[in-house]
């Protein structure tokens, strides 16, 4: 653990560096990864630590992205004041979501969650005169040369991802978190053990949606225009779960990793084979289901061995 913290924070410094040093497309493109690793850290708290497969989860971003607009628009209050609302809004939704919908589990659980993303896309497409409905919002364009626009959302984003960061790793190493990792294991076990567990899990989802909103809010200034099509997105829900398989849903620092590499490699294919992008992205995410289940982290604990990789195909297979 000490040894993944002091590369973190060596990752931190030279991201912090980096825009004295790239062009304005690289920092788009790093800014974006920015926003799928805080979504995919901050759901991980509800789907890896507390092994609840969240799949509609990005309804809580689309829900930030509509507070910070409706906020900006129709009260002209400032981008910066409007994320504790975001966070407040979608922790509030998840809380009353959970109360009824994480009495389900396993793929019952996964399709709810998508029923309540559609839900809140119709929800909003249909409140048109706070949303905009299907017309959209188009938010207060921020002031400034494009480089200074460009590094203010850049270094905006990466706060909320080292937020989300923290927070998942205050979770991780609390007796809280344990309890949420005991709920994943064995939730009768749990419940035995004193763990009350509808509460406990209840929570989780609400600290997920509240960081998963801040994320929205954030894009949605930075996108500046948005409709419910372009917030309530199934392929981020797509994305966000491959990233989290991929860097390991039961470590803290895995969904920030799985979403570096999947959103490096999605722009590397996008540029060269933009016809065929999406379904190499999903030939990618096969391949992390049948070699790596476990996430980079958990297979590669040891070092690199192509053995562990053949035994979790046999897995697979089994």
């Amino acid at each position: 653990m000490k040894k993944n913290i002091a590369l973190f924070i060596i990752f931190i410094v030279a991201v912090c560096l980096l825009p004295f040093f790239i062009s304005g497309y690289w920092l788009r493109v790093l800014t974006q990864t920015f926003m799928f690793a805080a979504i995919a850290t901050g759901s991980n708290i509800i789907i890896g630590y507390t092994g609840y497969p969240a799949f509609g989860n990005i309804a809580f971003f689309g829900i930030g992205a509509y507070v910070t607009g409706v906020l900006m628009t129709k009260y002209e209050i400032s981008f910066i004041a409007t994320l504790p609302f975001c966070a407040l809004g979608g922790f509030i939704v998840a809380i009353l979501l959970g109360i009824p919908l994480l009495r389900l589990k396993g793929h019952y659980f996964a399709i709810a969650t998508v029923g309540v993303m559609e839900a809140m896309k119709e929800i909003v497409d249909n409140m048109t005169e706070i949303t905009g409905g299907g017309l959209g919002l188009t938010l207060p364009i921020m002031e400034g040369d494009p480089a200074y626009i460009y590094k203010f959302f850049y270094y905006t984003i990466l706060l909320i991802m080292l937020l989300s960061i923290a927070i998942a790793f205050i979770v991780w190493k609390s007796k809280f978190g344990y309890a949420l990792r005991a709920i994943r294991i064995d939730e009768d076990a749990a419940s035995v053990m004193g763990i009350n567990t509808a509460l406990y899990k209840t929570f989780a989802w609400g600290i997920s949606g509240a960081l998963v909103s801040i994320a929205g809010g954030a894009y949605a200034y930075w996108l500046t225009y948005i409709d419910p099509s372009t917030v309530f997105v199934t392929s981020y829900s797509v994305k966000m779960f491959a990233m989290i398989l991929l860097g390991g849903a039961t470590t803290i620092f895995g969904p920030m990793l799985g979403a570096f590499i999947l959103e490096l490699i999605s722009e590397i294919v996008w540029s060269k084979f933009i016809e065929i992008h999406g379904m190499i992205l999903g030939l990618l995410i096969i391949l992390v289901v049948l070699f790596i289940p476990k996430g980079l982290f958990e297979t590669f604990k040891g070092g690199f061995s192509f053995r562990k990789l053949i035994m979790n195909l046999r897995e697979n297979r089994l």
